[in-house]
């Protein structure tokens, strides 16, 4: 594969996705900098399919994703993808209410979103949970991302398409009526290049010399903390953003919840920030937590919309967006690589995908 049709820079959940859905039709080269695929957010992420979650446009990309899934496993010879999980909001003070108010309201248009609860529903919902002044719950589902991730991997190749590890781009230039890229090791000239490298996306931008997109990454915080897991507890969500609490075995799974702006890297968790897991999912859940058996971070990339940014600028044709996956990249990435392979081939959205290319478009944020 001297000169494929697409390169895709990057070898997350978003690349390997995305050069999947093109590989269908196109030769498609994946390249990623580091040693091992997945090794940042997608490794790192405690992935859930929540309905109702994020933006109108994420939220139309995780709807679309629903049957999608099963699909995918089917199609790439994979389990399932998705296991059953219910998920209660609670709203514990004045600020959760206010916060649970504005997402009832966005959520009132959904079909699946999350349903109203009272706040002795929401406390009757949730084992240990008292105090809550309002609620909501929704089904959704624990999600398999190394899972999902290694069968779009295995299907990229089944159709063609090559992975190159340790491959760190050092140049992108614009050639004639393509882009050269090149890394430490070897070269090629293509008519389209596809920078889905998550944090990394506004710097190969730059490389190629096209503006960014004002991506932000920003640090997760994860902790695991062992305890006697009620039976039958769902995953508890603040309402206000303040923490998130889900059963892993015979562990929870913590977060504060925070977003701290960092530089694209390798990020390590913050004493402060895990010690804010334990005492704020504690206080709520009352079930003697501790200590925690391990902890890490991971990035989560937003536009400054927070919806995805899919796509070229007109006088950079053929270096694509496909970036800003935030915190949905695993739930929203069966719908949201099939659209973005038909922006970047110029075919049709498919019709179960109810959002145009517009909506996503760097063209928004690139004026």
């Amino acid at each position: 594969m001297q000169n494929p049709d697409v390169i895709v820079i990057g070898g997350g959940i978003a690349g390997a996705s995305v050069a999947y859905e093109l590989a269908a039709d196109r030769t498609v080269l994946l390249l990623e900098a580091e040693p091992s695929l997945a090794m940042h957010s997608t490794g790192r992420s405690a992935a859930t399919y929540i309905p109702g979650h994020g933006t109108a446009t994420f939220r139309a990309l995780i709807r679309a994703s629903a049957a999608r899934f099963p699909a995918l496993a089917e199609e790439l010879d994979a389990p399932p993808f998705l296991r059953p999980l219910t998920v209660v909001f609670t709203a514990l003070d004045a600020d959760g209410e206010r916060e649970l108010d504005a997402l009832q309201r966005e959520w009132s248009a959904e079909p699946d979103g999350p349903r109203p609860l009272t706040g002795a529903e929401t406390d009757a919902a949730c084992p240990g949970l008292r105090g809550s002044r309002a609620g909501a719950v929704v089904e959704a589902a624990d999600a398999d991302a190394i899972g999902l991730h290694g069968a779009y991997v295995r299907g990229l190749r089944r159709r063609g398409g090559r992975v190159v590890q340790g491959a760190r781009v050092q140049g992108i230039a614009r050639t004639g009526g393509g882009w050269r890229v090149e890394t430490a090791q070897d070269s090629w000239t293509v008519p389209d290049v596809v920078a889905a490298a998550g944090a990394w996306t506004d710097r190969l931008a730059a490389l190629a010399g096209v503006p960014g997109a004002g991506l932000q990454p920003y640090r997760r915080t994860i902790a695991i903390s062992p305890c006697a897991v009620p039976a039958g507890m769902p995953m508890l969500i603040d309402a206000a953003e303040r923490f998130y609490a889900k059963p892993e075995g015979d562990a929870l799974l913590l977060s504060p919840s925070d977003e701290t702006p960092v530089e694209p890297g390798d990020p390590r968790p913050d004493e402060l920030d895990v010690a804010l897991a334990l005492e704020r999912v504690e206080e709520a859940l009352h079930l003697g937590l501790r200590s925690v058996r391990t902890a890490w971070a991971g990035l989560r990339t937003f536009a400054p919309d927070r919806d995805p940014v899919v796509g070229s600028r007109p006088e950079h044709p053929g270096f694509h967006f496909f970036a800003g996956h935030g915190g949905s990249g695993i739930e929203s990435a069966p719908a949201l690589a099939a659209l973005g392979a038909a922006v970047v081939t110029g075919g049709p959205v498919p019709g179960d995908i109810d959002v145009t290319p517009a909506r996503v478009s760097c063209k928004r944020l690139l004026t």
